[in-house]
């Protein structure tokens, strides 16, 4: 949920994945962030337990449940989103090409971004895949805000790389091309992730240079941002690119809105994981690597219009 959420509790440096269309087809239904459990993507799951590759590779509590508890935003597409009533999208997809090398079944629990890797500390997630974006902040368990430690961290599986792109209604710019052009402006973002910060940061820089700040309007999903500036109540909104041009193609038939400018900020998705659970970090690592190795990572990348945010090698913690 770029975090970049862009999207994710965190401060920016992000993303900057190639421009290219997204072609995917399929209505986008809507879901208010609420608790909802739902197998990984197409919900079927997996090779039988012991019988799969990788399955040796995982803890003894996964390996005893079948099962990896995953922290996800479900309101976010073409990342992770709900049509008829399934959990679908880039994620979900991974998470079922990961499941059948790891002998797992990938169970994915809906909350706020923001709320993600909180959750991840009180043992309700074991894993957050929801377009996080990979910083520094998060590795070390750094309030953006402030710069004080406030937990231990995470680390990252990278799998993915994308950027923030600007958008607005469709034939009414008012001006917009660049960041610059957003001082005295109302922006909308997703809370808590890279686009946020980066609304926040460019703020600042308005100010400083004597124009106007920009009027930030943030919310819980990026879907509500978008029904805002849909209805006329701000002037821009600030998403990661893969979201964005989801949003252009889709939204009102392609008629709602229009991306402006390039993006910014090229920054990785990953997969956060507790700092002492290295053992499934290294797990879901093997996992994306054979996922890569046998061609299900780029079919994947063809099926939801993402190609340009493909990756060739699976990183740990390589955002900055």
């Amino acid at each position: 949920m770029t975090a970049s959420t862009t999207r994710r509790p965190a401060a920016a440096r992000t993303r900057l994945a190639a421009a290219g269309a997204i072609a995917v087809a399929g209505a986008l239904l809507l879901t208010a962030c609420g608790d909802q459990t739902e197998k990984g993507g197409n919900g079927d799951s997996t090779a039988a337990g012991a019988e799969a590759p990788l399955f040796s590779k995982l803890p003894k509590d996964i390996q005893d449940s079948k099962v990896i508890k995953v922290g996800s935003d479900i309101a976010y597409p073409p990342v992770e989103f709900k049509e008829g009533g399934k959990t679908v999208g880039l994620d979900p997809d991974l998470a079922d090409a990961m499941g059948k090398e790891l002998g797992v079944r990938f169970e994915f629990q809906n909350g706020t971004f923001d709320t993600l890797l909180t959750g991840m500390r009180s043992g309700r997630y074991q894993i957050a895949m929801s377009a996080m974006t990979d910083t520094k902040e998060r590795q070390n368990g750094v309030d953006p805000e402030t710069g004080k430690k406030i937990f231990e961290g995470v680390d990252f599986v990278d799998y993915f790389t994308a950027g923030v792109s600007i958008y607005t209604k469709k034939g009414q710019t008012k001006g917009v091309e660049t960041w610059d052009d957003l001082c005295g402006k109302t922006v909308v973002v997703q809370r808590g992730t890279v686009s946020h910060d980066l609304a926040k940061d460019q703020s600042a820089k308005c100010k400083k240079g004597g124009e106007k700040v920009i009027t930030i309007e943030p919310f819980d999903t990026d879907v509500e941002a978008q029904t805002r500036l849909r209805a006329g109540g701000a002037d821009a909104g600030a998403s990661d690119f893969p979201v964005a041009a989801y949003a252009v193609k889709t939204s009102g038939g392609g008629k709602d809105f229009e991306l402006v400018g390039e993006q910014v900020e090229a920054a990785p998705y990953g997969i956060a994981v507790g700092k002492k659970n290295t053992q499934l970090r290294d797990a879901l690592k093997a996992a994306l690597e054979s996922v890569i190795k046998n061609g299900e990572y780029d079919k994947l990348m063809d099926k939801w219009g993402v190609q340009d945010g493909a990756v060739k090698e699976i990183k740990i913690n390589g955002g900055s």
